[in-house]
């Protein structure tokens, strides 16, 4: 069995003091914020998802409501792509650890890659508004979770995000009325 050098041991181990400098002081329990960061990260990861699903969808949009859709897609996605930020550093704040990867996202994520050559206009709508009821239900649940620990600030955060994923689905909904 081949002996580990001084490098390597000292590499290790100034990895895992460097992992200890990212935990800030926070009025929750050790747990409570390893469960929070648990129930956050995979919402980070699927707002990834959803934005990118959101810019395929107005990348590849046609039709006769080109120009409306387009426009909506576009708003609907910089609004998921605000998202992504402000979860993770809520992670962080927190102490925990938040997404590093594309691999790590898609180890997350719930939503589903659209991967289609083409989708038509009102199948894209539909797939859409699935997906933000999805994520909103997602939402809901680590809301509950960060409720329970007493964390105040994920709580005040996922309720402006819950509400601002009702509204995408609201008018997605809409649409599909037609």
């Amino acid at each position: 069995m081949k002996k580990p050098n001084r490098s390597t041991v000292a590499s290790k181990k100034s990895k895992h003091e460097n992992i200890s400098n990212l935990n800030p002081p926070s009025h929750l329990s050790q747990e409570s914020r390893e469960l929070i960061a648990k129930a956050i990260n995979p919402l980070v990861a699927d707002a990834f998802a959803l934005y990118i699903k959101t810019k395929n969808f107005h990348w590849h949009l046609s039709g006769a409501h080109f120009r409306d859709y387009h426009l909506l897609f576009d708003e609907q996605a910089d609004q998921i792509f605000a998202m992504i930020d402000i979860l993770a550093e809520r992670v962080r704040k927190l102490g925990g650890l938040t997404i590093h990867s594309v691999s790590e996202i898609a180890n997350l994520q719930t939503i589903k890659d659209d991967n289609d050559a083409f989708v038509e206009a009102q199948e894209m709508i539909q797939r859409l508004l699935k997906d933000n009821q999805q994520y909103a239900a997602r939402m809901f649940d680590a809301h509950e979770i960060c409720s329970k620990h007493e964390d105040v600030a994920t709580t005040s955060i996922l309720e402006i995000f819950i509400d601002e994923t009702e509204r995408r689905t609201w008018f997605l909904y809409e649409i599909c009325q037609n």
